[in-house]
């Protein structure tokens, strides 16, 4: 037997519609290779979507794709993860299941204990439960049992497991405890990471469909996910998927007035042809200020170098903090002191809106006042001194 393991497909993620796209792209790649491949199901370890109400047409290309597994006989078994979850139970996975496009693993709650139900299919026994927001379902692990079964058993979860979570400060589930299966396929974690269990038993995160931020795409590059055969062992294969080439720049400046030619400069001889720019902006900045920074003329250059879509990151780009010396002997008057001095060195017609809005901030919620009232009450006295007209 053969099956797929994906997860953090996180359809609908990208704000960009370039990188939107290539996200869909991706994912159409890994179920055409899974039908090409002929497996016999696929896994589905939470994150389908990137949140429990996708838009339309994320949906309607989705629905297209299960389409297509179904009329090639692939059954699929999925969870929710924290992106497509909902706390109501009711996502539109539950609208695939519907459609008779997969089977949603299920579980029943006990007073001290989850007892997950078993999908079976053709000597495999399937078992999940979903991820929740903030990482709640955590705890709940800690308390899972599975039905009985004499099958293969996969247990499908949707969190952060010990043995991947490496230095995060955050609250992981050791793989003892956990019940037993002969296959732990995970998702959440972006990364791709295969974990042997003290019994010779896999556990595997995939890495995602498509990377779902800049940092993403500098490390990981592509999507990846799993195909595994069973015939007496287990055996691992990933499945890389290479759509554009990312091509990562990084460029440190000091002097923001001559930051423009120096980038233009550093990409002049790059190939960007149909390649995703990754361009990190860094460096503490002594003369000038960001916005001397012509992102657009940058924008325009490689667009004609014919670049697919630039990304920029500019958050270790820092300036020179202004010292400001005052002189008060009154300690009370050193706010509004420092706030003069600043207002001097930074000559702009909002100034004389700072000490009147501070002030409008001291207003304090009322014994029993409701907050929605209190809010509209706050936003009254911000409005009368910005002259704004609030909706």
């Amino acid at each position: 037997m053969r099956f797929a393991h994906l997860a953090d497909c996180h359809l609908g993620s990208w704000r960009q519609p370039e990188l939107q796209q290539l996200n869909l792209e991706s994912f159409k790649k890994a179920i055409n290779i899974c039908i090409e491949e002929k497996v016999d199901f696929i896994l589905f370890a939470g994150d389908l979507f990137d949140s429990a109400y996708p838009p339309i047409e994320i949906l309607k290309e989705v629905f297209s794709e299960f389409k297509k597994l179904n009329e090639a006989r692939i059954k699929s078994f999925i969870i929710a993860g924290s992106h497509d979850y909902s706390v109501s139970g009711k996502t539109f996975l539950d609208v695939l299941e519907r459609a008779g496009f997969c089977k949603i693993c299920s579980f029943e709650e006990n007073e001290d204990s989850f007892i997950l139900k078993p999908c079976s299919y053709s000597g495999f026994s399937i078992y999940g439960y979903p991820g929740k927001k903030s990482g709640l379902e955590v705890s709940d692990l800690r308390k899972i049992k599975l039905a009985a079964s004499d099958n293969f058993k996969i247990l499908m979860l949707h969190t952060t497991m010990e043995s991947a979570k490496g230095n995060i400060p955050i609250d992981a589930v050791d793989i003892k405890e956990l019940p037993g299966a002969d296959y732990y396929a995970l998702g959440h974690l972006h990364l791709v990471h295969e974990y042997l269990t003290p019994d010779s038993k896999y556990l595997v995160y995939p890495g995602p469909i498509f990377p779902n931020n800049f940092s993403e795409l500098k490390e990981l590059q592509f999507g990846s996910f799993y195909m595994v055969d069973v015939n007496g062992f287990v055996k691992l294969t990933k499945k890389e998927i290479k759509i554009k080439e990312v091509l990562h720049v990084e460029i440190e400046i000091e002097n923001a007035l001559t930051a423009t030619e120096k980038i233009l400069s550093e990409i002049e001889s790059l190939d960007l042809k149909d390649k995703i720019l990754l361009l990190k902006i860094k460096g503490t900045i002594k003369q000038g200020k960001n916005s001397d920074i012509n992102f657009q003329v940058i924008q325009e250059r490689v667009k004609e170098k014919g670049v697919y879509i630039l990304l920029k990151n500019t958050n270790q780009l820092k300036s020179v903090e202004q010292e400001i010396e005052i002189e008060t002997d009154n300690i009370d008057q050193i706010e509004e002191t420092l706030i003069n001095e600043f207002s001097k060195n930074n000559k702009s017609e909002f100034n004389k809106y700072v000490f009147p809005l501070m002030n409008s901030f001291n207003l304090e919620k009322q014994e029993d006042e409701k907050k929605a009232i209190f809010e509209s009450r706050l936003l009254a006295e911000i409005n009368k001194i910005l002259n704004l007209k609030l909706q």
